[in-house]
């Protein structure tokens, strides 16, 4: 390898520390202020965020099945009862009116 390409390497070797550290002064500083209660929040908010975008033009059997996997999660607060029940209303669905699913 040349100069040029070791250059490259340790120029993003130097950006990728410089941004774990950056991050980790802001959590420091956050984690000491009023906003601390975010990140609490943050992973059920990142989730959220995940789940609702992979929504977006799936089916209504799809929307169905992730509404009665919400209602199960704010009832029991448990992530395999979730699941296991999202997955049965999904089969379900899919069972009674095998052509809504595609």
């Amino acid at each position: 390898m040349s100069g040029a390409h070791w250059a490259v390497i340790a120029l993003l070797a130097l950006v990728s520390f410089l941004i774990r550290l950056a991050g980790l002064i802001a959590g420091e500083r956050i984690r000491g202020s009023r906003q601390a209660w975010m990140l609490d929040e943050l992973p059920g908010l990142i989730i959220i965020s995940l789940v609702a975008s992979s929504l977006i033009g799936q089916t209504l059997p799809t929307w169905i099945s992730a509404g009665v996997a919400l209602g199960i999660a704010v009832i029991t607060n448990n992530v395999i009862a979730t699941m296991a029940v999202g997955i049965l209303a999904f089969a379900s669905l899919a069972w009674l009116g095998g052509s809504m699913v595609q």
